[in-house]
């Protein structure tokens, strides 16, 4: 299970990591290159979710979302400086009950 959530943590901050760089070059002029490496650490958001033990594509993908959500959150707290309110936290904890479910739920 701490292997699961620890590949979810780190594709989500390379997904975020590197939208965030793709983002700063075309919204707020940064360098090309602030692109370019958003574009390479995108790729890698590509990659690692494979590496979940998993079988389903889709289930892998389906409760990564809830763990980008959180990770999305604490990103616009800690980076952004744009503190969550108490809806942000509460459907942030409902995201995360969902992917619990998604992944541990006992199943036939």
């Amino acid at each position: 299970m701490a292997a699961a959530i620890l590949l979810f943590v780190i594709a989500g901050l390379a997904e975020i990591g590197g939208g965030y760089l793709v983002w700063l070059w075309l919204r707020e002029s940064r360098p090309l290159w602030y692109g370019i490496v958003g574009a390479l650490i995108l790729v890698a958001y590509g990659i690692i979710p494979t590496l979940q033990k998993f079988p389903s594509f889709g289930r892998v993908y389906a409760a990564y979302g809830g763990v980008f959500i959180v990770l999305a959150v604490l990103w616009g707290w800690l980076v952004d400086k744009k503190t969550p309110d108490l809806y942000d936290w509460i459907g942030a904890c409902i995201c995360v009950i969902g992917v619990s479910v998604i992944l541990w739920a006992p199943r036939h």
